[in-house]
């Protein structure tokens, strides 16, 4: 893998891990069309770059990762029951993932099921009524463990590559009646978990077919631009979902659909 090209993963993963877009789709389409050889080192390099979308967000949000650190010392209530809460959000997929991690990548990890879920996903987006995004009146610290356990259920849906986390979370978390801000930042909490567990999980089992195949600069390379990228990015989404909601990444995921199918059928995939 050459400097470039690791660093168009990078920014690929960065930009797209906390839209509702789906980073794990983008990322397999873009080593696909830079000619990249699909196998277990390659999956394993697009999860493990998340690492550098993980380390924005840790820095981003490092006042609730405080009182979170605090809460599991015991000198917080609300930080202990904010962990609580990511605890049991982050078993189904946790388990699931685990129990079925070789079907999903034998079965799931390909264009064309990517594309169906991009075109599902764009399509519910564009369904889903405005008083729907802007969400209820709960927050962080009123949420529930049934609500907790539904995003977790929600978050499973994500272990189908071009549904994305963010987007199943996001909506996981209106449906239980999280306003928007609260959803959003859950989601990205949760994200810490889970996407950390998935990083340490690959990294550790592909590691030396990793670095054979890749080096260390390229897993430095794409650390960093995700790293910087996913901090942009989070930052403008925040931003945009407070004042104009979803629509704008469901006619991204038909538009990325519909391209991709462009592709694969005129043979350039």
């Amino acid at each position: 893998m050459t400097f470039w090209e690791a660093l168009i993963l990078g920014l690929v993963e960065g930009i797209t891990e906390y839209l509702p877009v789906s980073s794990t789709g983008h990322l397999l389409v873009a080593q696909r069309l830079l000619g990249l050889e699909q196998n277990a080192a390659s999956n394993a390099y697009a999860i493990v770059i998340q690492a550098g979308a993980i380390a924005a967000v840790l820095g981003l949000y490092w006042r609730r990762c405080l009182q979170m650190g605090f809460g599991l010392l015991g000198r917080d209530p609300a930080g202990a029951r904010l962990v609580g809460r990511l605890g049991i959000a982050f078993v189904p997929a946790a388990v699931i993932g685990l129990l079925f991690d070789d079907a999903i990548e034998y079965w799931l990890f390909g264009p064309w099921p990517i594309v169906a879920a991009w075109a599902v996903g764009g399509v519910l987006i564009l369904c889903l009524p405005e008083s729907f995004q802007r969400g209820g009146k709960t927050e962080l610290e009123d949420m529930t463990w049934k609500a907790a356990l539904v995003i977790g259920l929600a978050q499973c849906c994500a272990l189908w590559p071009g549904t994305s986390r963010s987007l199943a979370t996001i909506l996981g978390a209106l449906g239980v009646g999280l306003s928007i801000g609260a959803a959003v930042e859950f989601s990205f909490l949760l994200g810490l978990l889970t996407l950390g567990a998935a990083t340490a999980y690959k990294g550790l089992e592909q590691a030396d077919a990793m670095l054979q195949a890749y080096g260390a600069m390229s897993l430095a390379v794409g650390f960093v631009t995700a790293w910087l990228s996913a901090a942009l990015a989070v930052k403008w989404m925040v931003g945009w979902l407070q004042s104009r909601g979803l629509q704008i990444f469901g006619w991204w995921r038909l538009i990325a659909a519909g391209g991709v199918t462009a592709l694969l059928l005129s043979g350039w995939m």
